[in-house]
């Protein structure tokens, strides 16, 4: 059982300064609208509708954070979170892309993106979710230029892997290494920028995103009491585990901010 079945929701916030005051870890999820990004952190999680996308172009505007520790699994659990034992933030980034959306609402999110991602001292890393079949938008590029000069490590996830037959998806790989391999430090030095595939459907990849994210959060090493109680306090509710059969990014939910 993987420490991110912990996951819960936190708080969602519209603006910088309702950012959470934590000096846990956090670490981000950023993708295009519908390219995988709420199923690949529902399966990572093991819940169905922890992390939500909309049919609905700009209808998913926030920030959504999850935390690890301080509570029992599960997003179904009611028992309150203690805050003093929360170990690291999930952070769930509102997706871009859709051309539908009104110039006001792209702006906003401009402002909101770029400014968490280059200023936000808790964020450790960035997981960037990307279609396997067409990595590397000019928005995808976009984040990766606000990332950079940070110099905290990137996690690229090519989600949806199955869509491809084996030869294209090791193509699709093998360029988005090469894509990442080209940012470098002021002194030539390759960023530490991963990849990977990924697909919630055939499950492929899931176990290497899941020890990746529990080290890029410093989460790998269990104590031994944290452990314990997990072992001993969990039963898994067969409601609430993750169908890989749901697709999240076609769902339409309630958004948790609506009045």
């Amino acid at each position: 059982m993987s420490i991110l079945w912990q996951a819960r929701f936190y708080t969602t916030v519209n603006h910088l300064r309702n950012l959470p005051d934590l000096t846990v870890p956090e670490l981000a999820f950023a993708g295009r609208s519908n390219a995988g990004k709420s199923t690949a952190i529902n399966i990572l999680c093991n819940q169905k509708k922890l992390a939500f996308a909309s049919k609905t172009p700009g209808r998913t505007q926030h920030i959504n954070y999850f935390s690890i520790g301080g509570a029992h699994v599960g997003q179904h659990r009611k028992d309150p979170t203690i805050v003093e034992e929360i170990r690291a933030l999930l952070v769930d980034l509102p997706g871009y892309g859709y051309a539908e959306v009104a110039g006001s609402a792209k702006n906003h999110w401009n402002e909101l993106l770029g400014s968490y991602v280059r200023n936000r001292d808790q964020l450790s890393a960035l997981v960037l979710i990307m279609d396997a079949r067409r990595p590397f938008t000019d928005l995808d590029k976009q984040m990766l230029e606000w990332f950079a000069p940070t110099g905290r490590p990137v996690h690229c996830i090519l989600a949806k892997a199955d869509k491809l037959n084996r030869n294209d998806a090791t193509n699709a790989l093998r360029l988005t290494r090469s894509v990442l391999a080209s940012y470098v430090d002021q002194d030539g030095k390759p960023f530490p920028y991963t990849a990977q595939l990924f697909s919630a459907l055939k499950r492929t990849g899931l176990e290497e995103a899941d020890a990746k994210i529990q080290q890029l959060l410093g989460l790998d090493v269990l104590p031994a009491d944290v452990l314990s109680e997990l072992q001993v306090d969990y039963q898994p509710d067969a409601d609430d585990a993750f169908d890989p059969a749901y697709d999240a990014d076609t769902d339409i939910a309630a958004d948790r901010s609506a009045p």
